[in-house]
């Protein structure tokens, strides 16, 4: 995970507000290239699992970043500690596009996006109100890190149904589980670098892979070779742990013409 400052040009320290409760979505916080809120679809589930989303949206020409945007850029932070009866929350992200816009290299969305959240209630039958401390770079020719809290009463309009179906929405927009037949496998890493063998639907050619660097790990930028109709990507391991990590492994996005994927690739 890259810091939570720009590797691009920032623009001074991070703006900072609270936008309150209201019903079960936050109010507005509005940015330079644009706002953003929290939306929640109201009731946990029997688990304590309550969906979410982060609705950013952005500006002609303002951008922001996937989970690991690469050596530029800052991935979207959620923190929900401040809240009550709210233990966790896990940010997902629908297929990134790679950009290069002159001077860094980036992975991320040039457009309005969706981010869904899924908070963990502690007590699913008791009271849970959120505070979520959200930190995110939005950018144009400059890096602009935002800073908010957003507040939200998951309860106070628990069947309000925009805010459903726009959750529904957001998670329909992820990609798809990884497959046999699309999806991509770790080859024998070798010295620094690893290879990753994509296998999918369409031309080879039109496949990209995006691999966030966790648990220790950081990435370059992919090479794609095209071999036998095959795609083979080669990335530069820039840092590793000592030893390999207990987690589900390296998380990864697969796209392409028919579409996107998304799995795990085992630590090399």
């Amino acid at each position: 995970m890259k810091s939570a400052f720009c590797s691009a040009i920032c623009l001074g320290a991070a703006l900072f507000a609270v936008a309150p409760a209201h019903a079960s979505s936050s109010a507005w916080f509005e940015a330079e290239g644009g706002r953003f809120r929290l939306v929640t679809s109201g009731a946990p589930d029997a688990s304590g699992k309550l969906q979410g989303a982060l609705d950013i949206e952005l500006k002609r020409g303002w951008k922001t970043y996937w989970r690991d945007p690469g050596n530029s850029g800052v991935p979207p932070q959620i923190d929900v500690s401040a809240s009550r009866n709210v233990s966790g929350a896990e940010l997902s992200y629908p297929a990134p596009r790679r950009h290069d816009d002159g001077y860094s290299k980036w992975a991320g969305y040039d457009h309005s996006v969706r981010l869904p959240v899924t908070f963990t209630v502690t007590a699913p039958g008791d009271p849970a109100t959120i505070t979520a401390n959200v930190f995110l770079g939005v950018c144009e020719t400059i890096c602009v890190p935002v800073q908010a809290k957003l507040e939200v009463d998951p309860a106070a309009d628990p069947d309000n149904p925009g805010d459903a179906i726009l959750v529904k929405a957001a998670l329909a927009a992820l990609p798809g589980a990884a497959q046999a037949d699309f999806g991509a496998t770790l080859e024998p890493a070798e010295s620094e670098h690893v290879s990753i063998l994509a296998t999918a639907p369409g031309p080879a050619d039109a496949l990209d892979v995006f691999v966030a660097g966790v648990d220790g790990y950081v990435f370059g930028a992919p090479e794609r070779h095209v071999e036998g109709g095959k795609a083979v990507f080669t990335i530069k391991m820039l840092e590793r742990p000592d030893a390999k990590p207990s987690g589900k492994g390296l998380p990864y996005t697969l796209t392409g013409a028919a579409g996107a994927v998304e799995g795990f690739l085992p630590y090399p």
